[in-house]
C-alpha cells in the first residue's frame, strides 16, 4: 500500500466483496490496518448479488453480509443488473457469458462508488491474478497488459486499489486461515470452466517445469525493455524521452 500511496487521510473506501477468501482477507486486513495506520479512513463493503431471492438477497449474499457483520463491517447488497441467460449457460457459451457478467458487475461497482462519494474502490486481486491477467490479455487480446496495484479512472475521480497485489494466492490463503475466515463458495455454474481457469493451469505447469517462474514473471512486469519490443511507435517515443 505504501509503494503506490493507496490510501490517504480521510479516504472513503468501498471494498468489493464476493465472498471468496481473497476479498474476505482484503476486507479484514483493511479493517485491522485501520486500527494501526497513521491515517484515518472509513470502510464500507459492497456485494453484487448474482442470485437474489424473490423477497430479498440470495443465499450467498446473506452469508457474505453475515460474515462482514460479525466483524462490524457494514455491507451493501446490490442485486445484479445482469444475470446469465440459462440457455447460454447450458450451451456452454462461457466466453460471452463471463465477459458480459464481469463487465456488468464492474459497471455496477463503479456507478455505486461514484454516486455514493467513494473515491477509492478496493479489490482483492493478488499476485497470481495479475500474472494470469497478463497471459489472458496476451493470449486472447494480443496485447501486453495486466491489472495494476493502483489505477485511476474517470479523470482521477475514482481509484481502484489492490492492496494484496504483492501476495501470492497461497499467502492470502494462509492469512485467511490465521484470521479464521471461511470462504463462501460462489454459485456460478461456470466458475470452473473459464479462460482464467485454463490460464491458471498453464501457469501452474510453467511453475512445475521451471520453479520460480511466477516470481520471474511478476518481476518482468516491472522490468520492461521497450527497445526489445516490436511496437516501433512506442520505441521511438521512449527514445525521444530518453
Amino acid at each position: 500500500m505504501v509503494d503506490y500511496a493507496m490510501l490517504a487521510d480521510g479516504d472513503r473506501v468501498l471494498i468489493a466483496v464476493s465472498g471468496g477468501i481473497d476479498s474476505l482477507v482484503l476486507a479484514r486486513v483493511l479493517q485491522l490496518w485501520k486500527t494501526r495506520a497513521p491515517i484515518a479512513y472509513t470502510l464500507h463493503a459492497i456485494h453484487i448479488d448474482m442470485q437474489p431471492a424473490g423477497d430479498g438477497p440470495g443465499t450467498v449474499a446473506r452469508r457474505v453480509q453475515a460474515a462482514l457483520r460479525y466483524h462490524d463491517l457494514p455491507c451493501t447488497i446490490l442485486p445484479a443488473a445482469w444475470t446469465p441467460d440459462e440457455v447460454a449457460v447450458d450451451k456452454g457459451r462461457v466466453k460471452d457469458v463471463c465477459f458480459q457478467c464481469a463487465r456488468s458487475r464492474r459497471t455496477q461497482l463503479f456507478d455505486h462508488a461514484r454516486k455514493n462519494q467513494y473515491p477509492i474502490l478496493a479489490m482483492g486481486h493478488h499476485r497470481d491474478d495479475i500474472i494470469e491477467t497478463f497471459f489472458l490479455n496476451m493470449l486472447h487480446a494480443g496485447n501486453l497488459s495486466t491489472m495494476v496495484p493502483k489505477q485511476q479512472l474517470f479523470s482521477g475521480r475514482l481509484s481502484i486499489i489492490r492492496p494484496l497485489a504483492y501476495l501470492s494466492k497461497q499467502q492470502v490463503q494462509k492469512i485467511g486461515q490465521a484470521l479464521f475466515l471461511q470462504p463462501i463458495r460462489s454459485n456460478c455454474p461456470l466458475s470452473e470452466k473459464t479462460a482464467r481457469c485454463r490460464v491458471h493451469e498453464i501457469v501452474n505447469d510453467m511453475e512445475q517445469r521451471s520453479p520460480g517462474a511466477r516470481e520471474h514473471i511478476f518481476a518482468a512486469l516491472a522490468n520492461i525493455r521497450p527497445d526489445y519490443l516490436l511496437d516501433r511507435h512506442y520505441r521511438n517515443d521512449y527514445a525521444n524521452r530518453s
